[in-house]
């Protein structure tokens, strides 16, 4: 089997899995008890969280541990808007997560919010960079959320700017870095944003972990409540193994700054040689500003969906888009914000590369696609 879907999630490490495994058997305390089993699992808690914080150059205060990326979307686009009153105005894009979508879609049907939509250009940037940002804020805004990179189509965002531009007038900034870890500096006193999510599983951590980032004392509205585990954020037993599983694959991580050169290489060659052996393949994202894992196609004319099971046949797994809309007849929302009509949206296939993708692999892909793409 030839892997290219790891956008969708990628497999546990390992050292992962050993990490957890203590804290799943002999050591498996509360985290909140006051034992000694408990103790130990509030320990081993701490130190996972000085862990990743030191990953993100954060404050282990700053660091909180949660379900996932969509769990994390939503504290930080509804947890944010309804603690910091400034107003009820948000701005995004559509080209951001469901999960983001559904929270501002939450915001405004029940708390009577306004969202500004910034224009894209039809490779996913926003159209006049920064200045679109700063056209679009209002004395009423109170959040902006925009995630670093996309995806389905890998273009990136230039966040570092875009939340220097917001706080120029006193507007908090999410961003959703799910899609982002491992391959750009996610350093947060870099990016300077108020508010990040990760999750687990996109980098060899166990499905059901993730981490939600906070800066210093920045009011939040918890959406979990009970206990007040995590610092009141996110109430609920705490799940100590996963926390030590995902700090143990953030720090297995390869070097962003050279992982990005050496896969961006792997990611061009593919590109060229599809479009060698399809005519009808259209490349979609920003050509330079975009993931290095990422390499997005519509091949217009065919069936998106049949290609994807034609690949499946011959041992290769890839898919049409993001994996929280599988199964959906409709197509891409973000090919669609991006200005493709529906037909050709619906042709769309998404390879996304892992950290041992090969320069062999690619290449029998290509050529397994424009076997049966010429035939």
């Amino acid at each position: 089997m030839i892997y290219l879907d790891n956008a969708a999630t990628t497999p546990v490490r390992a050292e992962a899995l050993q990490a957890a495994w203590p804290w799943l058997t002999s050591d498996f305390g509360n985290a909140s008890s006051t034992h000694e089993l408990g103790g130990r699992a509030s320990n081993a808690l701490d130190g996972a969280r000085e862990r990743v914080a030191h990953w993100l150059g954060a404050r282990a205060s700053e660091v909180i541990f949660t379900s996932g990326g969509t769990e994390g979307n939503n504290l930080g686009v509804i947890g944010l808007a309804l603690a910091n009153p400034r107003g009820k105005h948000i701005v995004s894009a559509k080209t951001e997560h469901e999960a983001v979508l559904a929270s501002i879609d939450h915001l405004v049907r029940v708390h009577q919010f306004e969202v500004t939509w910034l224009d894209l250009d039809s490779e996913g940037s926003l159209k006049n960079g920064v200045a679109t940002l700063e056209a679009a804020l209002r004395p009423d805004t109170t959040l902006v959320t925009l995630m670093i990179a996309n995806n389905e189509i890998g273009t990136i965002h230039p966040v570092a700017e875009l939340a220097a531009a917001a706080h120029q007038v006193g507007v908090l900034f999410h961003t959703d870095a799910v899609q982002a870890v491992g391959w750009l500096n996610l350093n947060v006193q870099t990016l300077g944003v108020d508010a990040l999510s990760i999750s687990g599983h996109k980098f060899g951590a166990p499905k059901g972990s993730g981490i939600f980032y906070l800066r210093g004392r920045t009011k939040i509205e918890p959406i979990i409540h009970g206990g007040g585990q995590e610092a009141g954020l996110r109430s609920g037993t705490e799940n100590v193994a996963w926390a030590v599983a995902l700090a143990t694959a953030i720090e297995l991580l390869p070097d962003c700054d050279v992982e990005r050169v050496r896969v961006s290489q792997l990611r061009d060659a593919f590109i060229l040689r599809v479009m060698q052996v399809a005519q009808n393949a259209l490349p979609t994202g920003h050509p330079v500003d975009r993931l290095p894992n990422i390499a997005s196609f519509c091949f217009v004319g065919q069936s998106g969906e049949s290609i994807l099971l034609q690949l499946e046949e011959r041992g290769i797994v890839c898919s049409s888009g993001s994996a929280c809309a599988a199964g959906k007849d409709e197509p891409s929302h973000v090919l669609l914000a991006i200005g493709l009509d529906a037909e050709v949206a619906q042709t769309a296939v998404r390879f996304s590369l892992g950290h041992d993708t090969t320069a062999e692999q690619l290449d029998a892909v290509a050529d397994i696609l424009g076997q049966f793409l010429a035939s």
